[in-house]
C-alpha cells in the first residue's frame, strides 16, 4: 500500500497512453476517485478523444474537465513573459516552461471545486516539469498531496507499460507499441522535441522532427512584410487588424511557419542538474520577440532598457525553474510592466528564409530625435563642445591609472 492516503485526486490528463496508464494506476494503487483535467493550450490536437478515453476507463462525466485556456494562456502568461524579452540561457523562449504553471493552477482550482485532497502529473523524475508542476501546487495549496507516478511505480520500461495497459484493457494505438523516436510537447507558443534520435548533440536534427516550420531553404524566395501594433508592451494588431491574444499568436505562427522562422537546436542546463538537448520551434514567438525589441528601441529610455536586459536572465531562470508564483517573479514583473507604459506603436518586419528583420518602427512616444542625431547643422539642443568635458571626466580614472603605471615602470 502507498504511504499517502488519498480519497480524490485531480490528474493532468492528455488522453494519451502514458496518462491513461497513470489514471488506471492511480485507481488500482490508491483505490481513490480520479478526476481528469485536460487543457487546450493550442497544442493542435482534438481533445474530445480524451473525454472518451476517460469515460472508457470508468471516470464519471462530472469528474471530467476539459477547458479551452488558449486566450488565458497567451494573455496572462505568454504576453507578460514577452514584455521582459525572456530567453533562458539567451536562446530558449520558454514555451514548455510557461505552460506548466497555468495547467497546475487549474488543477488546484478543480481540486478546490470537487473537494479533492491530491493532484497528480505525468512528468518524469529526470525532467524539469515535475518541479514546475509541484512548485505551483504547493504555492497555491500548501497542504495538497502530490502524486508523481514516475517517481513511485515500478513500470520502468516501455515493455512494462504496455503489459500494464494490456492487463487493464487500455487501448493502445499501433504507433504507440514501440519506442517513440522522440517525444513532443506542444502548445500555441511552441513545439519541443527531445529524446532518442536527438540525444546525440553532435548529430543534426533529422528533417522529420520538425512540425511547426518549413525548412528555411524551401521558404519563399520573396520576403514577407508585416506590421505589428503594440499597446503598453503587448501586441494588439497585425497589418492593422486587431486580434485577440490567442488569434494574434496563431497568425504569427502561420507567418513564421511559411517563412521557416523559429527553429532552435539547444543544449540547455536543466534545473534538476543535467544537460539536455532539445529542438524547439517557436515561429510566432520569434517574430514577436524581434518586434517587441524593435518598439522598445525607440520608446524605452537607455537606463530602463539596460536595466531590463540585466533583469531578464534572472526573470527567465525563474520561469524555467518553475517559480512563476514566487514573490520575486511578481516583483520583477511589476518592474517590467512599469517599463512598458509607453511601449506603444508600430513595427514593420521583413520575414525571409528563417530570418526576422525589423525594417521600421514608429511611436507617438518615440524618444528618437532626428535633429539630435543628424549630421546636418541645425538649431538643436546639443553643443559639440560639451563632449570635451564629458570625455575628460570619464577619462579621469583611466588617466590616473595610467600615471600610476608609469611611476611603477620607472622604479
Amino acid at each position: 500500500m502507498p504511504e499517502k492516503r488519498v480519497k480524490k485526486v485531480v490528474l493532468a490528463y492528455s488522453g494519451g497512453l502514458d496518462t491513461s496508464i497513470i489514471l488506471k494506476w492511480l485507481q488500482t494503487t490508491y483505490a481513490c476517485e480520479v478526476v481528469t483535467f485536460t487543457a487546450d493550450l493550442g497544442q493542435g490536437e482534438e481533445l474530445e478523444p480524451a473525454r472518451k478515453k476517460a469515460q472508457l476507463l470508468g471516470i464519471k462525466d462530472e469528474n471530467i474537465f476539459i477547458e479551452d485556456l488558449r486566450e488565458e494562456f497567451v494573455r496572462d502568461y505568454v504576453f507578460p513573459m514577452f514584455r521582459a524579452n525572456a530567453q533562458y540561457e539567451g536562446l530558449y523562449l520558454l514555451g514548455t516552461s510557461i505552460a506548466r504553471p497555468l495547467i497546475a493552477k487549474k488543477q488546484i482550482e478543480i481540486a478546490e471545486k470537487v473537494g479533492a485532497d491530491a493532484v497528480a502529473h505525468g512528468a518524469t523524475g529526470k525532467g524539469n516539469d515535475q518541479v514546475r508542476f509541484e512548485l505551483t501546487y504547493y504555492a497555491l495549496k500548501p497542504d495538497v498531496t502530490v502524486i508523481a507516478p514516475w517517481r513511485e511505480w515500478d513500470l520502468t520500461s516501455r515493455t512494462k507499460l504496455i503489459e500494464f495497459a494490456e492487463l487493464h484493457q487500455i487501448p493502445i494505438a499501433k504507433d504507440k507499441r514501440g519506442e517513440a523516436p522522440f517525444s513532443v510537447d506542444a502548445n500555441l507558443l511552441h513545439a519541443s522535441s527531445e529524446g532518442k534520435v536527438l540525444e546525440d548533440p553532435s548529430e543534426e536534427v533529422p528533417d522529420y522532427v520538425y512540425s511547426r516550420t518549413l525548412d528555411p531553404e524551401e521558404a519563399p524566395d520573396q520576403p514577407t512584410y508585416i506590421t505589428i501594433d503594440f499597446e503598453r508592451g503587448d501586441p494588439v494588431a497585425i497589418d492593422g487588424k486587431t486580434l485577440s491574444p490567442a488569434a494574434l499568436l496563431a497568425r504569427l505562427n502561420e507567418l513564421g511557419r511559411a517563412n521557416g522562422i523559429g527553429r532552435l537546436d539547444l543544449v540547455e542546463n536543466r534545473f534538476v542538474g543535467m544537460k539536455s538537448r532539445g529542438m524547439y520551434e517557436t515561429p510566432g514567438g520569434t517574430i514577436l520577440l524581434a518586434a517587441h525589441r524593435g518598439i522598445e528601441s525607440i520608446t524605452l529610455d537607455r537606463g530602463a532598457a539596460h536595466l531590463k536586459d540585466e533583469l531578464m536572465p534572472r526573470y527567465a531562470e525563474l520561469i524555467y525553474n518553475g517559480f512563476w508564483f514566487s514573490p520575486e517573479r511578481e516583483m520583477l514583473q511589476a518592474a517590467i510592466d512599469k517599463s512598458q507604459e509607453m511601449v506603444s506603436g508600430r513595427v514593420r518586419l521583413k520575414l525571409y528564409k528563417g530570418g526576422v528583420h525589423v525594417v521600421g518602427r514608429e511611436s507617438p512616444y518615440s524618444l528618437y530625435d532626428k535633429e539630435l542625431v543628424t549630421f546636418e547643422e541645425g538649431a538643436v539642443a546639443y553643443d559639440h563642445r560639451d563632449a570635451e568635458g564629458f570625455i575628460k571626466l570619464n577619462a579621469l580614472r583611466l588617466r590616473t591609472l595610467a600615471q600610476r603605471k608609469r611611476k611603477l615602470a620607472g622604479t
